[in-house]
């Protein structure tokens, strides 16, 4: 029988488009100091849609309108690090409502809006790849 370990899990990271700037959260807990795209876990049942909805949601309090698919990641710099074998679709949302908000103050620091082609660092792997593909206008970028 395989552990949790050994079980590829699907991640969602979400682009949010602003002006020219993304939103860049600062992650606490076990995934301090790492900067990142807002994003979780996709829930059973979920469309990819649905989970960033729900995952921008409870992270921002924003209401995103329409997100696209526009990448996957196979984020292997994390399970070097973590033993945790993830693969993300990365999504892009240009529209949104509500007023930005910390909504998981145990989880993220704060949110920013940045130059997407200077990323804080650290940087998660997953969220860096998805920026990439986003800004080369790719599917799969490592």
């Amino acid at each position: 029988m395989k552990d949790n370990n050994d079980i590829v899990k699907v991640g969602i990271g979400i682009i949010i488009e602003k002006n020219g700037q993304i939103l860049i959260g600062k992650r606490l807990g076990k995934h301090a100091p790492y900067y990142s795209i807002p994003g979780g876990h996709l829930e059973p049942g979920e469309t990819f849609e649905e989970g960033a909805i729900r995952e921008i949601k409870e992270e921002t309090d924003l209401d995103i309108i329409n997100p696209k698919v526009i990448a996957i990641t196979n984020n292997l710099d994390t399970y070097k690090e973590e033993s945790k074998h993830y693969v993300s679709v990365i999504l892009l949302a240009k529209n949104f409502n509500g007023q930005l908000k910390v909504m998981e103050p145990d989880k993220n620091e704060s949110w920013q809006w940045v130059d997407p082609h200077d990323l804080p660092e650290p940087h998660f792997d997953g969220s860096r790849y998805g920026v990439k593909c986003y800004l080369h206008n790719k599917f799969y970028c490592q």
